[in-house]
């Protein structure tokens, strides 16, 4: 048994977390490519029937609950130490060693406004704020794909209307707000061509959410998706009145000098309908394709790709709610929670939605976000999870379904590792479906009750 509870109190009070997690786990056996002097850590059982998957060690329970979900079940892994005092102390190094493992990895998110100490001893806010964005352009990422429900949102990255280079951020005296756009073609080119490959193999609508009559920015986005279905066989229902590329050819034109020779090839054979709206529009849109079931895949931006997942994550309980209200105005009293899930719709409230993020080279990330993991954290720090009674525990299931979701990822042939994993969350629903034991009480039913890999 890992002593999680002393682990937690390391962190939180500024020791030394590194010694400790690195007596945890042995070096790995490979280097990120580019960082001979990178830390990765490994453990698990390291059989040669299973590609490891690589974890990221961020803060709070993204922390915690991972060293226990991977201890529980003894899975192969990499494990990059990222923790907020962490990043600072590496000057956001850490952020390339991890985006660099040549694994399929997965990636918790990280304190953005938290509190770390500087080289004096003095408390700063963590360098690179959340360090996200860092991450993404170490790693190569092009962009990230969110499925919920019928509705998949394919996310440019970095694809921003506004900096990430700090030095080309400027106010002025008159108080203008000026920064200087950061958002690669190339990029842009990928995240159009893994959209439309979506599209292509799902057969569902194709929405484009970008804003080429006013952000120069998605006039290029637009251009490259233009130029990317000239000789195919979609349909588009709805055009752009103007040709985005004929616009931008010029500009579109040394973006597409710089892709592969063969970035094209097979998509002659693609096909699908393509529906090109400004991104405002696709808010009202997507509300109605989750009602009427409609299965979509949407392009966005960055920016506009985050407002839409969040769309997407908090509409189902008000659908739910005014639905319980008009039935409660024609005199019925309803669960409305089981007659969404009667009616056909799994959609809850955007805690299971998932995240992948793709590479120019190399594996997907497999993210998600803790919201208030270090909230959480606190209560099992002041020994009562509960608060009183008015609280639950930590659910730490969302562990072992992107542990699963990762490692499907990572060997997609393996049916046992499949069955297995399938079992183990089993076991841990069989655990969890009642009341809900703490966090400690629950890792140490879930390491009596699943057998770790190979055992």
């Amino acid at each position: 048994m890992i002593d999680l509870l002393k682990i937690a109190k390391i962190e939180a009070s500024g020791d030394n977390l590194f010694e400790e997690l690195s007596n945890l786990y042995e070096n790995a056996n490979i280097k990120p490519n580019g960082y001979p002097d990178a830390v990765v850590w490994q453990g698990g059982n390291h059989d040669g029937k299973v590609s490891p998957v690589a974890h990221s060690l961020t803060d709070a329970y993204a922390l915690l609950g991972t060293i226990a979900a991977i201890d529980i079940l003894g899975l192969p892994f990499y494990a990059v130490p990222m923790w907020s005092q962490f990043r600072h102390d590496t000057k956001l190094e850490a952020l390339a060693w991890f985006g660099n493992i040549p694994t399929t990895s997965i990636k918790w998110s990280t304190a953005g406004d938290a509190y770390v100490n500087d080289e004096s001893g003095n408390k700063v806010v963590v360098m690179g704020k959340s360090g996200n964005a860092h991450l993404r352009t170490q790693a190569g990422v092009y962009c990230n794909v969110r499925p919920y429900g019928p509705i998949t949102v394919v996310r440019s990255m970095p694809c921003l209307p506004y900096s990430q280079d700090k030095s080309k951020f400027t106010v002025n005296d008159s108080g203008i707000v000026h920064s200087e756009m950061n958002s690669p073609g190339v990029q842009m080119a990928y995240a159009n061509r893994l959209f439309l490959k979506l599209v292509n193999d799902s057969g569902a609508i194709g929405r484009i959410a970008t804003k080429p009559t006013q952000a120069m920015e998605d006039g290029i986005n637009a251009g490259l998706h233009s130029w990317l279905i000239q000789d195919t066989k979609f349909e588009v229902g709805r055009k752009y009145a103007v040709d985005p590329y004929e616009e931008h050819k010029e500009s579109i034109d040394k973006i597409i000098k710089l892709l592969p020779p063969d970035f094209k090839n097979g998509m002659d054979n693609w096909s699908g309908r393509i529906e090109q709206h400004i991104a405002d529009t696709n808010y009202g849109l997507l509300i109605w394709d989750l009602i009427n079931k409609q299965n979509t895949i949407v392009l966005s931006t960055d920016l506009d790709g985050d407002r839409l997942t969040d769309l997407l994550a908090d509409i189902s309980d008000p659908l739910r709610t005014f639905s319980g209200m008009v039935a409660n105005k024609l005199g019925q009293d309803i669960d409305t929670n089981k007659l969404w899930s009667d009616m056909g719709y799994t959609t809850g409230n955007g805690r299971d939605m998932t995240s992948v993020m793709y590479r120019m080279e190399g594996s997907p990330i497999h993210e998600q976000t803790l919201g208030s993991a270090d909230a959480m954290l606190l209560r099992l720090l002041d020994g009562d999870e509960w608060v009183g009674g008015t609280k639950q525990p930590y659910d730490p299931r969302i562990h072992f379904v992107l542990i699963r979701d990762a490692y499907i990822d990572a060997n997609p042939e393996n049916k046992e590792l499949h069955a297995w994993l399938d079992n183990a969350l089993n076991k841990f629903d069989d655990i969890y479906s009642g009341e809900r034991p703490g966090f400690l009480d629950g890792y140490k039913k879930l390491k009596d009750q699943i057998t770790p890999w190979g055992n």
